[in-house]
């Protein structure tokens, strides 16, 4: 060791980065910074400092968690402090910084660069740790896991009011699905997806509803009028409002009888969701659970992969990875798909095996499991069939 002393920074609007707001578990919108500072021993744990407005003082008082809780002009610096926030938070952190004789700093990759020139600009060392609060993230803690259990709670009833809807729906002489007197679209039914998540404290990004061929593109939001005979794919990731923690969910529903090749297709996926879920374990990787997922569907006749562009219209093929991390982001790592980590305690991930085709739409379903010590477990209730009468 050469004696430089090191602190680990997070900066940032907890708000707006997940990172910065699952370190101290305080929410605000305004700018705000995190120093971590060395030990001085074994028996030293080192110390927790969060910078942020003035105004929010007394709350994170009694909110974040951290040791020591200050406002830019506690370490004003000669110069004086800027009347933009972002720049006096950033002189706040070099001050504090320097007033602690730390020399070098160690950021996440969520750093915002006006904190990064500040820092140079004082003769800071400033060095990157891009998987800091990665793994942190991923092994979520029992209050999370909590959180993560009632926000797919809540989505799967959202998801089911969804599928429900589609198939109590009426069709006229065309095949186009009415609801109470009006023609039922993927707009119509969205807006009801939004309206009964906020009325039970979720904001929802849009939720996928994609029916026939829209269906066969896996993030097509779905547009126009929802048809008898056809798959129609439900996704909704909504977040609490308060923990900021999401759900994410999809059922595929068929109003009327259901086409010969969309139930093979949707037999074929939940073989697939079976084989994926057995694989999920920890030291388990993320692409050894989409093999899994990927084998399955080949035996069983289907393709993986994007399509080409001369390809024909009856083509059908999962053409994306088995799931993802969820956390306070509705993507976050690890990937299940090539590439992908070893699985660890405490991920929470989608398992969402879909196959696609031009010519039909998609077939989609996804759960959601918590990795533990001995396999996974799964989050979802509700059923996973096509038929939602």
């Amino acid at each position: 060791m050469d004696g430089t002393i090191a602190a680990r920074v997070m900066a940032g609007i907890p708000a707006l980065n997940s990172s910065l707001y699952r370190r101290i578990r305080f929410l605000v919108g305004d700018p705000a910074a995190l120093i971590e500072l060395p030990s001085n021993g074994p028996a030293d744990a080192g110390s927790s400092i969060l910078i942020l407005r003035d105004i929010e003082l007394q709350r994170a008082r009694r909110h974040a968690r951290v040791d020591h809780i200050h406002c830019p002009a506690d370490f004003a610096p000669a110069e004086g402090l800027s009347g933009d926030r972002e720049t006096a938070t950033a002189q706040a952190l070099v001050e504090c910084l320097s007033r602690h004789g730390v020399q070098q700093v160690v950021a996440d990759r969520t750093l915002p660069l006006i904190f990064v020139h500040q820092m140079q600009r004082a003769g800071l060392v400033v060095v990157c740790d891009p998987q800091w609060g990665i793994l942190e993230r991923r092994q979520k803690d029992a209050e999370e896991i909590k959180w993560l259990q009632q926000a797919q709670a809540v989505t799967e009833q959202a998801v089911a009011m969804a599928c429900e809807t589609v198939a109590g729906a009426i069709a006229d002489r065309d095949g186009i699905l009415q609801w109470e007197g009006q023609t039922l679209t993927s707009e119509r039914l969205r807006e009801m997806i939004d309206i009964w998540l906020l009325r039970h404290g979720y904001e929802n990004p849009p939720s996928i509803v994609a029916g026939g061929p829209c269906g066969a593109d896996c993030h097509d939001l779905g547009s126009g009028p929802l048809r008898t005979k056809q798959p129609v794919i439900i996704d909704v990731f909504p977040r609490n409002r308060q923990t900021r923690y999401h759900g994410d969910c999809t059922r595929t529903v068929v109003h009327g009888q259901i086409p010969d090749q969309v139930r093979q297709m949707h037999a074929a996926v939940l073989i697939a969701k079976q084989a994926a879920t057995a694989a999920c374990r920890p030291g388990a990787t993320g692409q050894q659970v989409h093999e899994a997922t990927s084998d399955s569907i080949i035996r069983q006749g289907y393709q993986m992969g994007l399509p080409a562009d001369d390809c024909p219209v009856d083509r059908c093929a999962m053409t994306h990875g088995t799931g993802h991390g969820v956390g306070l982001d509705v993507h976050e790592p690890p990937l299940l798909d090539r590439g992908g980590p070893e699985l660890v305690i405490g991920d929470c991930l989608t398992i969402e095996p879909g196959l696609y085709c031009d010519a039909i739409g998609g077939v989609r379903v996804e759960d959601m499991v918590i990795v533990e010590s001995d396999g996974c477990r799964n989050l979802n209730q509700i059923p996973e069939g096509l038929d939602w009468a």
